[in-house]
């Protein structure tokens, strides 16, 4: 069998323990948004330079397979499949202290972007939030483990504090929005 397999042709796809399901199915939509933000967790591979930060990234890639496992195998016997712990929670919290230790909290919303490897963190964090909303969604029709979504919702959090870090690293500052217009009062 090659890579091409003609199952989807006509919309459908296998989901273990549902047999075939539509290809719109909000567990099928919460499964591509994990992938797509791999395949993004990935590009910020590319341009975080720190070792640091590539252990960390690297870490969540493999946790990202982890909790599409979780997910695809959430209708399965709970037993037969890779699950995303409170262990996994843990070491994203632990990571996100350090990170507050050495640059501490900002204290006005930040702007996105700044160095290259900042800009790709702060996607990284909002392909984050969009899996975390489709994941709910999913959640509506299969029990999802706490945890998981326990894991996600800490992701983007990380995500937001790499990214703060990543301009630190080079001296490049927080950028707060300015917000120009606003309603004149009348008097």
């Amino acid at each position: 069998m090659g890579v091409y397999t003609k199952i989807g042709d006509k919309g459908k796809t296998a989901f273990l323990g549902c047999g075939m399901i539509e290809k719109d199915d909000p567990r099928i939509e919460a499964l591509g948004a994990l992938d797509e933000l791999n395949s993004i967790v990935g590009i910020a591979l590319c341009m975080v330079k720190d070792k640091e930060p590539l252990e960390i990234l690297t870490k969540i890639q493999h946790d990202l397979f982890q909790a599409g496992a979780d997910l695809a195998g959430s209708a399965s016997e709970k037993k037969a499949r890779p699950k995303i712990t409170e262990t996994h929670v843990r070491e994203i919290e632990e990571a996100i202290n350090l990170i507050e230790q050495k640059i501490g909290l900002p204290v006005k919303f930040v702007l996105p972007g700044g160095t290259p490897a900042s800009a790709y963190l702060h996607f990284c964090r909002t392909a984050t939030r969009r899996a975390e909303r489709n994941l709910v969604k999913a959640g509506n029709l299969t029990e999802l483990s706490p945890e998981l979504l326990k894991y996600v919702n800490r992701l983007s959090d990380l995500f937001f504090m790499l990214a703060r870090q990543a301009n630190n690293e080079v001296n490049v500052k927080d950028q707060q929005p300015i917000y120009k217009y606003f309603e004149e009062k009348k008097e």
